[in-house]
């Protein structure tokens, strides 16, 4: 079975981020997703290198925050990675979290979907049409791209939740990115919210692009402890704490996940036990993974292990 999975790469150094795209591509992954946000190196800034120093793998962000960026300033860094790597890039975008956006960078967040509806609505308008006209509640803007700039067309996957997120990336989206969702929430709960909204607007459904987070190790407590440290943060915003709510799991007061939901969103094991979960998975209806990498004893050799499984 094809898995038709990628890999996320860590945020961080732009240098280093660059080297892990041009190791994946040598190693045979088909594409590579990263996040971005806060003050850390930019990354649509390092695709756009990592661009110049490949020829096939696709850029995926797994999300660049709206807020902090005007969705012309969006567009035209899109249209220089499109121009380095033509049709590799994915722009996956979402509006983050409140903490995040008010309390760090100190914007007033609003109604966060509809705002991402607008902010679509501009990059479609511009990256696929070569044109946009929009008088809404976040954004009045008027732009036409220059001439001989054809529009490339570039994919705008956008970030998904609660439900009401899944519906909307079915109308609006071309891929529905999830992130720490428990799989038996995405599969019963998500994906026919995806599809509600792809049928109301009468598109095809996109796709739904499942985050999963792989410890190559057959030992599962310190995998366990590994997954709490690369994820140590997200049962105390206060979105995940509801969607967990949702999927049957409560984090307790200071926002630690039980170790039945890290049992839920973890897979571990050999190397042949992490590939079956992974298939059993996609079995499941989920259209793409979105594979993050966590390290327990030996993180080179695991990562290269679990390379071999997505390239495979």
């Amino acid at each position: 079975m094809d898995l038709h999975a990628g890999l996320v790469i860590p945020r961080g150094a732009a240098t280093s981020v660059v080297d892990q795209i041009v190791t994946a591509e040598k190693r045979g992954i088909s594409t590579v997703w990263s996040t971005s946000g806060g003050v850390s190196a930019d990354t649509l800034s390092a695709f756009a290198v990592a661009a110049s120093r490949t020829e096939r793998i696709v850029l995926g962000t797994s999300i660049v925050p709206t807020y902090p960026r005007h969705p012309f300033v969006m567009a035209s860094e899109a249209l220089a990675i499109e121009e380095f790597a033509p049709g590799r890039l994915r722009l996956g975008i979402g509006p983050s979290h409140r903490p995040i956006i008010e309390r760090s960078f100190g914007i007033p967040m609003g109604k966060p979907l509809a705002h991402l509806r607008e902010y679509v609505a501009i990059l479609r308008g511009l990256l696929w049409d070569g044109k946009v006209d929009v008088a809404g509640d976040s954004y009045t803007v008027n732009g036409t791209l220059p001439g001989g700039v054809v529009p490339p067309k570039t994919p705008l996957p956008i970030s998904t939740l609660r439900p009401n997120a899944w519906r909307l990336a079915g109308e609006i989206s071309d891929g529905a990115i999830s992130w720490l969702n428990p799989i038996d929430y995405v599969v019963e709960t998500a994906i026919p919210a995806l599809r509600e909204g792809a049928e109301a607007a009468g598109r095809p459904c996109p796709p739904a692009i499942v985050h999963v987070p792989v410890a190559v190790s057959a030992d599962r407590p310190p995998a366990r402890a590994a997954f709490r440290a690369l994820f140590p943060t997200y049962g105390r915003l206060p979105f995940y704490a509801q969607m967990f709510a949702m999927a049957g799991y409560n984090v307790d007061d200071e926002g630690r996940m039980p170790d039945e939901l890290v049992d839920d969103l973890l897979v571990s094991g050999t190397a042949d036990q992490v590939r079956d979960r992974l298939e059993a998975i996609r079995r499941r209806g989920v259209d793409e993974l979105l594979v993050s990498h966590v390290p327990v004893d030996h993180a080179e050799s695991e990562l290269e292990a679990l390379s071999t499984i997505l390239a495979s």
